[in-house]
């Protein structure tokens, strides 16, 4: 296996799309495998909302908290070694309960949200602190620090995202999704500039329409990203999602959830992609879009999981540019 020392070596550097738990494990599989001056991780926040008066960024601290060791290892969200007074007494004092915040988590939501009422603040200067506090060194950045909340198009009405999420469960069938602002968002600074650096950009193993796509549609992330070279992995393995509701999402939009349509989800922006071994009859199809491929074991149960497959995205990279 790889270690830092030969990635440093080569002067790799690696900026990963993520969102979700499947993007923050391996994000967290990254930053075990990279030095943090090489490694910059541009995170979702359309899934972003203001929840009992506070500003809640659900990818944001999902991913934070994984590269930070603190995150809940039952669930991959929220914190380790959680407790539930304030939410409870919330809830009997006749507050909304659909929306689960532990005590830890509430702490950030609320230094979050009194940094950012200041007005003398951004989201991305807000995060790199809680980082540091974290001890997470390596760059985290929210795609935008400009508001672009999820619109969920269903079969019930217009959902925010949440609602669709957490308290709809997910059940509504979707017909569409849209980001609102996202034509006069900006990308928060750095991201563009990470971008450029990169010898590799990462796309995580997350949901692509709610996860990934509210970063490429900020105007002028897409056009960058194209300009290198990019390897996504795929979070559909044999049709279905380890966690979350990609799959799902792809049925009701009238597609096959497959690794082979996630690959053409992002067609115009790969140059390589990585699908799990189940998968390994779509290979030649994949192969057939122009694109590198690698198939491998893709569930990230374990720590060991995350740097495996982290070590073999790194890998799979620097044997593309070297070919």
């Amino acid at each position: 296996m790889m270690n830092s020392a030969v990635i440093s070596d080569k002067k790799f550097r690696v900026t990963a799309l993520a969102g979700g738990v499947g993007g923050a494990k391996l994000a967290a599989g990254l930053a075990a495998c990279l030095p943090p001056s090489k490694l910059t991780v541009i995170v979702n926040i359309g899934d972003d909302f203001d929840h009992l008066g506070l500003r809640i960024c659900p990818d944001l601290d999902t991913v934070c908290y994984a590269l930070a060791g603190i995150a809940n290892p039952a669930t991959g969200w929220g914190r380790a070694d959680e407790s539930w007074h304030a939410y409870e007494e919330i809830v009997n004092l006749g507050g909304a309960g659909w929306f689960r915040l532990g005590d830890r988590d509430l702490a950030t939501h609320i230094i979050r949200t009194n940094r950012l009422r200041q007005g003398e603040e951004s989201l991305s200067m807000i995060t790199n602190d809680l980082c540091g506090m974290w001890g997470v060194d390596l760059t985290v950045l929210p795609a935008s620090d400009d508001p672009i909340p999820t619109q969920v198009y269903t079969e019930e009405g217009i959902l925010q995202f949440q609602e669709y999420f957490v308290e709809k469960k997910c059940i509504p069938k979707v017909r569409e999704f849209r980001f609102l602002g996202i034509d006069h968002a900006r990308p928060a600074p750095g991201v563009i500039p990470a971008i450029r650096a990169a010898d590799m950009v990462v796309i995580c193993p997350s949901n692509p329409w709610v996860s990934i796509d509210p970063i490429l549609a900020i105007p002028g992330i897409s056009d960058e990203i194209r300009q290198k070279d990019v390897i996504a992995v795929s979070p559909i393995i044999a049709g279905e999602t380890i966690k979350g509701p990609a799959a799902k999402m792809y049925r009701e939009l009238g597609i096959v959830p497959s690794a082979l349509a996630v690959a053409q989800h992002y067609i115009g922006l790969l140059s390589g992609f990585i699908f799990d071994m189940a998968d390994g009859a779509l290979e030649n199809d994949i192969k057939n879009m122009g694109l590198c491929t690698y198939k491998t074991n893709t569930v990230m149960l374990t720590e060991h999981d995350r740097q495996k497959l982290a070590q073999e995205v790194i890998e799979f990279g620097i044997h593309m540019k070297a070919n």
